[in-house]
């Protein structure tokens, strides 16, 4: 049984032990265990820096949080800090006797932010793209869902007094979940950090382009 690694930095590497779990052989506790240690061997894309967090308590009897945050050039972000350049958590619930609810044991639950650049956060369709990039990661990840639902938010804001030399911004915000399908838990894992990554103005694992020609410059960043 893998031990908590709770506020370390882990460098992820895939473990094809566990790339599957067959459900029906083992244990309620080992296949949260087996599913933990799935999203722990995740391929996370290497501009993120993803470490595991206390999971939010009372929320299920089992269940295992990471957070992330984008890397730009030799900053990283500090240790419990969120990332200018974007932010994200993610939590994997287990609970057998919410499986009538939620479809299955699992459900999972996402955040992601990231700042914009003034017109990108006036365009009316923003969210509509932010969402998009979300269920395009998912099946680009082959990660199987059903029960998706969420809410993608731009917000507004204009500094005045002290805070006047901000000037004005723009960011860009999801909150999601949905339920996982198959046995595959560590390809929702990746996807989360696919849409982080299009948030902030990275590329597509792909190439394909993301808002990075708009994103905000601060301190040299860009796509």
């Amino acid at each position: 049984m893998a031990k908590s690694r709770r506020g370390i930095v882990l460098s992820f590497r895939p473990n094809r032990s566990v790339s599957r779990v067959n459900i029906a052989a083992i244990g309620e506790e080992a296949v949260f265990e087996a599913a933990a240690e799935q999203l722990r061997a995740a391929s996370f894309r290497k501009e993120l820096q993803v470490r595991e967090i206390a999971a939010p308590e009372r929320i299920a009897p089992r269940s295992i949080a990471f957070a992330a945050g984008v890397v730009h050039g030799q900053t990283h972000p500090s240790e419990g800090a969120d990332s200018p350049y974007g932010a994200g958590r993610l939590v994997f619930m287990h609970d057998p006797s919410s499986a009538e609810e939620w479809g299955s044991p699992f459900r999972i639950v996402c955040f992601a932010q990231a700042p914009l650049e003034m017109e990108i956060g006036i365009d009316p369709f923003i969210s509509d793209v932010a969402w998009s990039w979300l269920t395009d990661a998912l099946d680009s990840r082959g990660a199987r869902y059903e029960y998706a639902s969420g809410t993608a938010t731009k917000t507004l804001s204009t500094g005045f007094g002290t805070l006047a030399d901000q000037g004005d911004a723009a960011q860009i915000e999801i909150r999601a979940s949905w339920t996982p399908l198959g046995e595959n838990f560590s390809a929702h894992a990746e996807a989360w950090s696919e849409l982080l990554c299009l948030l902030a103005g990275l590329p597509h694992h792909e190439g394909v382009a993301s808002l990075g020609s708009h994103r905000v410059k601060r301190g040299g960043h860009g796509a």
